[in-house]
């Protein structure tokens, strides 16, 4: 019954390879909070989908703009971290104060969200990230600014260059689903 088991999974893991590829970047980060996030970041699309649909007329959980993508966010954090501390007031720069999204004060991780709309163009998004990554990155207590960007309608016309042109070692973009 083991060996059944074993094989069973084996083939399901061989198929998940098969179908989305093996990101090489992922087995190189020995960071495990990163890859903890990482893997929701990689679901969110497929479990934002999965809660529209619901059984018996039930009112199904949509992703209409950015709280509810907190919303949801906010509970699939609570899957791998225990103390997520949610608008975390940042020291005012240039006059005005901001909130982060989240902060996972164990990991000094800072957590932004965005949610594509019609107006985000990609140099509008592009404009925030860099705005976010210059108002967070000086916080002592923060090792790493993430950002997730949802895109659930692919309004974005190059992700993956935003992605690659915006991150670096202590600042990372995440825009999925991405294409």
């Amino acid at each position: 019954m083991g060996l059944n088991s074993a094989e069973s999974l084996l083939e399901s893991m061989i198929y998940e390879i098969e179908e989305y590829g093996l990101p090489t970047e992922k087995y190189h980060n020995h960071n495990p909070s990163l890859q903890n996030l990482e893997l929701i970041f990689n679901k969110f699309h497929v479990i934002a989908r999965s809660l529209k649909n619901r059984r018996d007329k039930q009112t199904p959980l949509e992703i209409k703009d950015e709280y509810d993508l907190q919303y949801l966010m906010k509970a699939l954090l609570s899957l791998y971290f225990d103390h997520i501390t949610e608008e975390p007031p940042i020291p005012s720069s240039a006059g005005g104060g901001s909130r982060a999204d989240f902060w996972l004060k164990s990991e000094k991780i800072l957590i932004e969200t965005k949610k594509t709309r019609e107006s985000h163009t990609d140099k509008k998004i592009a404009d925030e990230l860099i705005i976010d990554k210059e108002r967070y990155q000086s916080l002592p207590d923060c090792k790493m600014l993430i950002c997730f960007v949802y895109d659930p309608d692919e309004r974005l016309r190059n992700p993956h260059g935003l992605e690659k042109d915006l991150s670096s070692s202590n600042f990372k973009v995440y825009i999925r689903p991405i294409p």
